[in-house]
Formats: C-alpha cells, structure tokens, sequence
C-alpha cells in the first residue's frame, strides 16, 4: 500500500510562512489533484513530497514511512516537471533509460523496462529518434516514460501540460488518464487549470494562500462547494454571484431589479450582506426593459456564452443553446430557478446551509 499522508505540514522561507500546517490523505492508487491560483502553494506542497523542498515542521509519510527528512532519492517518487528535461544528444531509449543506468542497473533489465514503457506510451515507433526530431506532446510522454521505468511508488505531475498546444493538452491529458488507468500508481498532479482537475482527478485539493479550502471528488466540489472562492474557482465558465441583502427572510438581490429570492438556507440577521451564486448554465434571458445590457456575445456552435453588463457595473455569464441573435447592447431580462441558487455570507464568505 503506498498512500500519502501529511500531517501539520508548514514550510517557510525565513519568517515568512507559505503553507500553513496542511492535513491530507492521499489513498494507494488515487488520482489527486492540487489545484488553485498562482502563489497558493500547490507546487511548493508537491516539491516537498518529493523531497526537493524541506519540510519546516509536520511530517511526511509516503506508503506508511516516515519520508519528512529523507532525501529525494530515498523516497520512492518520480517527478514530471512542466519542462521535459531531455538530454538533447540522447535518443528516446537513452533519455528513458538513464537512471537506470545511472544506478548500475543491468543492459537487459534496463532494455526491458524502457520497452514496456514505450508500448504503454505509444513510443515504439520513437526509440532511436532525439528530442528535436519529436513533437512537445511526444517529450512529454518520453518524460513520462523515463518515470515509469524507475517503479516509483508515486508519481508527481507539476502542471506538466502547460507548454503545450490547446489540442496536445486535451490528447495528453487523456493519455495520462489512460496512463493511470493501465498502472494504478498512486499519482498526485499540479495544475491550474480547473478543467485538468475535473477531467483526471479522483481526488481534488483545492488550494489558497498556503491552506486547503476543501478537498473532495470533483463533481462534489462542483455541486456543493464550501465557500465562495470554491465555487468560483471549480466550473468552466466560473460560477455568477450577485449580491444581496437580508430581508424579511428572504434575499433581496438590488442589480436584478430588488428581485426577492427565497431559500430555505439557514441565514443571517436582516440586512446582512450574502452572494447569490448561480452556475451559467442555470441562467436564462429574455429580451425587455431593464438597465441590463448584453455586452459580448460568444458563438461555440452548440452553446453561446453570453456577457452581461448589470446597473450597478457587476457581470454575468449565461450560457445557452440555442442560436437567437440578440444584438449586442440589447437590454435583457435575466431568470433563475430558486433551486439553482447557492448563497454565500457576504463577509466570511462561507455557504450558507
């Protein structure tokens, strides 16, 4: 069984603190993904599994062994970097084959995993080939499989789609799905690019400021976030909030022309701040007087995507599906269901239940 575990885990750089005494479990075999904005943390909390960051307090145990203060190489990982690292002079079978040889592994031993690497990664036909003579998608799975030859215990991905294509990205991303689907390895993968995180993970961390604000398989995230910055940040397009105020015991939404929305939700005293979120595919609009105004109109072909100006200068997105063509600068009428709706206090932040 090679789970990871943190426990309390802080990291600073002289008196400044960036992550702040992160609790985790990473199950045998789990897809686990950290995701959030630049700067919150997420690649540092990955170089420290690895072991090329130290770890300031809190430990670290990979597979039920304490790895805290053991080297890089004494801890049964292999890291994926955003950048390929190839050896230019070497050829595919070399590069994948280079630690390996580097630890005095055996010609035939070596020969062997580097073949069963290729005929997973599909580089068969790539072997005797350099890096300059391969495409970024193809490094990038020679990367991979200069990984897999190694046997580690888990494998680490830090936003290793990145310098690629948006198209290699979606080929890539279905590969390394693929990948762990064939091995089983434990696998823990930066990104953030929410859309990544959906799509591969079993498991998501959302990260922010050095903390986790939660963690959950992806659709739970997306269906029942903790806090706004959750909800915000889990969804392609990101979730509309419109802002509110308490009122006999309902929600007073002022840029939606004083629109009441009730709820059932447990909230706060009268005349206390709460966001409305609603996803943009539960939006709808019509055409009518009102002070909100259709800004941008995208065309996908099957859905649109429509920006909207309201009075007091806030924006909405709202998708649909269907191909009316409402000239921009139209003033709409926007709907909702209700039960669509998820409200957030005003100051904290967090769902309201």
């Amino acid at each position: 069984m090679t789970g990871v575990k943190l426990q309390k885990v802080v990291k600073k750089y002289g008196e400044t603190q960036v992550i702040h005494g992160v609790d985790l479990s990473i199950d045998d075999g789990e897809f686990c993904v950290f995701v959030g904005p630049s700067g919150c943390g997420k690649s540092t909390l990955l170089r420290m599994i690895a072991g090329l960051e130290e770890t300031t307090d809190g430990q670290i145990e990979i597979g039920h062994r304490d790895v805290t203060h053991l080297d890089a190489s004494d801890r049964g990982v292999a890291m994926v970097f955003q950048t390929y690292a190839l050896y230019p002079h070497m050829t595919v079978e070399e590069n994948m084959g280079f630690g390996l040889r580097m630890n005095g592994h055996p010609k035939d031993e070596i020969k062997s995993k580097v073949g069963e690497a290729s005929r997973i990664l599909k580089l068969d036909d790539y072997l005797s080939r350099k890096p300059k003579a391969l495409s970024g998608g193809q490094r990038q799975r020679v990367a991979i499989g200069r990984a897999i030859v190694r046997g580690p215990e888990v494998f680490l991905f830090d936003e290793p789609l990145s310098n690629l294509d948006a198209e290699l990205r979606v080929d890539m991303r279905v590969e390394i799905a693929r990948l762990h689907n064939k091995i089983g390895a434990t696998m823990i993968y930066v990104t953030h690019d929410q859309v990544e995180a959906m799509t591969l993970a079993d498991k998501i961390v959302v990260l922010r400021a050095g903390r986790i604000e939660q963690v959950g398989k992806p659709m739970d995230l997306y269906r029942d976030p903790d806090n706004k910055f959750v909800a915000g940040f889990i969804g392609s397009p990101s979730m509309n909030f419109i802002e509110g105020v308490v009122e006999g015991g309902a929600v007073r939404v002022p840029a939606l022309g004083n629109r009441i929305v009730k709820t059932t939700v447990n909230l706060p005293g009268e005349g206390h701040p709460v966001s409305v979120g609603v996803r943009p595919q539960h939006l709808s609009i019509t055409e009518g007087q009102s002070d909100i105004k259709l800004d941008i109109r995208e065309h996908l072909g099957g859905i649109s995507y429509d920006y909207l100006v309201l009075g007091d200068g806030s924006k909405l997105i709202v998708e649909t599906r269907d191909d009316r063509e409402i000239p921009e600068g139209s003033t709409l009428l926007v709907g909702f269901e209700e039960t669509d709706a998820l409200f957030f206090d005003g100051v904290s932040e967090n769902r309201l239940r």
